[in-house]
Order: C-alpha cells, then sequence, then structure tokens
C-alpha cells in the first residue's frame, strides 16, 4: 500500500496493492493491521454505498458534532472527490483538496473527522462504497456550499450545470458554518 499527503495535513491519497491477471484482480481495501501500521488507527462503524449518474455533485458535508472520518473508493466509475478543511485554528482552514478516484486507478481517499466532504461524479453509473468512522446522524449534518467563493473549488464541471439537490444547492458559506475548533 502507497500513501500519499495532500497539500492540506489529514487527507491522504491511498493506493492500494493490487493483484491482477488476464482473469481481473483481487485488492485489499481494508486491513486493520495493515493500516495501523501506517499511522492509521481507524476504527470504522459504518459502511455506505452511494451510486450516482455522471454530473451530481453531492456535499460537501459534514457532522456537528458526530464528525465522520470516511475512506472512499470507487467501485465503479469515476468522480472527484474533495476535502474542506474546517478546523478553525488550522493554518488550512477553508482550503480544500481534491483528487479523481475512479474505478481504473483504484485510489482511495481518506477524509479525517472535521473536514467537509463532497463529490462530482465523472462518468454515469459511479459507485461508490465508503466506511465511517462515526454513524450517520442527520440531524448533526451541515452543508458548506460546494460554489463558495471564499474556498473557490476547482471543479472539473466541463460547462455543465451540476445535478445537486435542493439541501446542496442551499449550502452555507464558509463564514457562516459552525466550524470546528483546535487543529
Amino acid at each position: 500500500m502507497n500513501i500519499f499527503e495532500t497539500a492540506i495535513p489529514g487527507p491522504l491519497i491511498i493506493e492500494p496493492r493490487v493483484f491482477g491477471d488476464a482473469r481481473g484482480f483481487c485488492m485489499e481495501t481494508w486491513n486493520e493491521g495493515v493500516f495501523r501500521e501506517a499511522g492509521l488507527d481507524l476504527a470504522f462503524v459504518q459502511d455506505n454505498h452511494s451510486h450516482s449518474q455522471k454530473g451530481v455533485l453531492r456535499g460537501l458535508h459534514f457532522q456537528k458534532p458526530g464528525a465522520q472520518g470516511k475512506l472512499v473508493r470507487i467501485a465503479r466509475g469515476a468522480m472527484f472527490d474533495v476535502a474542506v478543511d474546517l478546523r478553525r485554528s488550522s493554518e488550512h482552514f477553508g482550503r480544500w483538496v481534491g483528487v479523481e478516484l475512479t474505478a481504473e486507478n483504484k485510489r482511495m481517499f481518506w477524509i479525517p473527522e472535521r473536514f467537509a466532504y463532497g463529490f462530482l461524479t465523472l462518468a454515469g453509473d459511479t459507485d461508490s462504497p465508503y466506511e465511517c468512522t462515526a454513524p450517520y446522524a442527520p440531524e448533526h449534518e451541515h452543508t458548506l456550499a460546494w460554489d463558495d467563493l471564499a474556498v473557490g473549488i476547482d471543479w472539473p464541471l466541463g460547462g455543465i450545470e451540476p445535478l445537486a439537490s435542493d439541501r446542496d444547492r442551499k449550502g452555507h458559506r464558509l463564514a457562516d458554518v459552525p466550524a470546528f475548533e483546535g487543529s
């Protein structure tokens, strides 16, 4: 497994070892001991699976209280994943990192607790299984506006209008979200 740091401390790009031949492939997407040895002592309590069509934009979501860390990967299709630092005392507060995850590149993206998370699907019928470190609690969910100019995410929209839910279209500006204390 290869782990790559991003421009913001916390989020990580993970490339699992893939064993493949003409029949197909096998890869380990989670192994507590291997991840712990790599410095990621994680305890997942919930597995989710997201399915979206091309051009769907979801997020930027976070929970407070009950912040979730997420380990995201793609089983089919492609998407551009984004993490935004919401740690108010962090020198990276409000900054974002993005990574393209595809079924072909088999990369995974670790989004730590206290980061907002969102994605844009780049291919039709995109399936994304992901693990969470805290259970989903809709009463504690918040949405940071995906198009907030203060954050300035460079979404690879290619001239399309993204398909977003009403909740995601009504996300709050960075100045108005309940950010996290500490770094």
